[in-house]
């Protein structure tokens, strides 16, 4: 009911969102933007209900937020497709943080029950899968099909495993630092499966069918794309000027290319300063990764829910933008002399989901670590700090 009688608002918006495909036309936005408000007051009949009014508002101030942001915002560092879209996704990730300052302001009760305004379903405590159990690979007592324990693991996050570390290895731009990151984040599902049943597989699928085959393969995958890319010419031509009906098509899907090609060389060891920034980059990947599994275990989202695959899509369009805008601010300070918009809200976001997950559970996060694993933990830092005084000061 809401979609429907918003829809000619919401198409409004759209079209004049269109107008800026090739500039930005303000003025026609802004006339197009007081039409619809003036038929939405004027010849469109309020409904007599109070719920379903304030959830109209609500979408329609987003819409017209986002109407300014793809007009006004200032542009980032990415150009392709439009600079629109990008402008588009930072307004999307201011949104979302006001909308994580507000589930972080409201009690652990209230907080979970306004879940249900978004989606009638939520609300309500759901058990977690544990992945663990029995690990055999072949298992001779089951006749019928021996290999049970592999087909049981295989779900939909397979794919979205491989998917998700093509798309970040297409982000981070350097094989040794995706590496790290998913050896790292198999050791802290190790280390939390305790507090999250989630995190409990067996071996061989933790380091064979997610490092090996799916993280692996993504990153393979991931850095043939980013040779191609950094190989292709990139000579752009007029959609018009193209004589050919080929030339055109393969000219529009360029489009979805980079204008330009930006090789990431971290150089970690170069210097202290970009040592401790990869060291901040690497964790901050790390917690935005165990915020998606405490997140939905905080706030009752099944994992198959179409809003833990919106926040992987809203990740994946704003971090290839706040990584860009924090590889220029380490390489280039002088001229970078403040980190970028879209760095710092993704920086924001991802502390913001944490103190989250703090407020709403704080006995899971409590819960004892085993001794042996924080030995592990404490030997891992204390090699991590003897390595930079021996690098950067006594070297």
């Amino acid at each position: 009911r809401l979609l429907k009688n918003t829809l000619s608002f919401t198409n409004i918006i759209i079209l004049s969102v269109s107008f800026t495909c090739r500039r930005a036309h303000t003025l026609t936005v802004l006339f197009i933007l007081t039409c619809a408000l003036v038929y939405v007051t004027l010849l469109e009949e309020t409904p007599q209900d109070t719920a379903y009014n304030t959830k109209r508002g609500i979408v329609a101030s987003i819409l017209v937020f986002l109407c300014f942001g793809v007009t006004q915002a200032k542009d980032g560092p990415f150009t392709r497709p439009h600079p629109a879209y990008w402008r588009f996704w930072l307004c999307v990730t201011v949104v979302y943080e006001l909308f994580l300052i507000f589930i972080l302001f409201q009690t652990v009760h209230d907080g979970r029950q306004f879940m249900k305004y978004i989606d009638p379903n939520l609300g309500v405590p759901l058990p977690e899968r544990d992945y663990g159990g029995n690990c055999l690979i072949y298992d001779p007592g089951n006749t019928t099909d021996p290999f049970h324990n592999i087909w049981d693991k295989m779900d939909g996050f397979v794919p979205a495993h491989f998917l998700g570390w093509y798309i970040k290895t297409l982000m981070i731009r350097d094989w040794w630092m995706c590496m790290i990151i998913s050896v790292m984040f198999e050791f802290l599902e190790y280390s939390l499966e305790h507090q999250l049943p989630n995190f409990s597989e067996c071996w061989w699928d933790h380091w064979i069918m997610d490092v090996l085959v799916c993280n692996g393969l993504g990153i393979y995958c991931g850095m043939k794309t980013l040779a191609w890319l950094s190989m292709k010419p990139y000579q752009w031509q007029g959609l018009w000027n193209i004589p050919t009906y080929k030339g055109k098509i393969k000219r529009i899907a360029f489009q979805f290319t980079p204008y330009s090609w930006v090789k990431f060389e971290w150089r970690p060891a170069s210097s202290l300063r970009r040592w401790l920034a990869v060291l901040g980059i690497i964790f901050m990947f790390l917690l935005a990764e165990l915020n998606t599994f405490y997140l939905k275990f905080v706030l009752w989202m099944p994992p198959e829910h179409y809003l833990v695959l919106l926040r992987l899509v809203f990740f994946v369009n704003v971090g290839g933008v706040a990584m860009r805008e924090i590889y220029d601010f380490m390489d280039d300070p002088k001229f970078h002399k403040k980190l970028g918009q879209q760095a710092w809200l993704a920086a924001a976001i991802t502390v913001t989901e944490f103190l989250i997950v703090v407020k709403y559970d704080p006995n899971t996060l409590m819960l004892p670590i085993p001794f042996f694993v924080m030995q592990c933990w404490f030997l891992g830092i204390f090699l991590i700090l003897i390595w930079t005084v021996w690098r950067f000061f006594i070297r």
